[in-house]
């Protein structure tokens, strides 16, 4: 048995770097209008999160003002900011930092 020919593999001659897509958020904010039962029950609905977790993100938006509730594509999170406006909150999107 004879052993195969090697091959040349030629690469290009880059600088370029490729990063992968940073996950986007979805931030709801603070605000004057919505009790803190209601934003407990709309974390629980429309996320599904257990009533421990939305009750923490409750209470991080009412302390901090704002919670990250979600992170994904572009597409999920313009969903997410879409359903929270639905829902009477504030809410917005913006790409992580890392």
């Amino acid at each position: 048995m004879t052993a195969p020919d090697a091959i040349t593999v030629e690469r290009p001659d880059t600088d370029e770097v490729v990063l992968p897509e940073l996950p986007w958020l979805t931030l709801v904010w603070d605000d004057p209008v919505n009790l803190m039962s209601y934003v407990t029950f709309v974390f629980t609905d429309y996320f599904h999160y257990p009533n421990s977790k939305a009750r923490k993100l409750m209470m991080q938006v009412h302390t901090e003002g704002k919670a990250v509730v979600s992170s994904g594509t572009r597409e999920e999170m313009e969903r997410d900011v879409q359903a929270m406006h639905s829902y009477g909150l504030w809410a917005t999107l913006q790409k992580s930092d890392g």
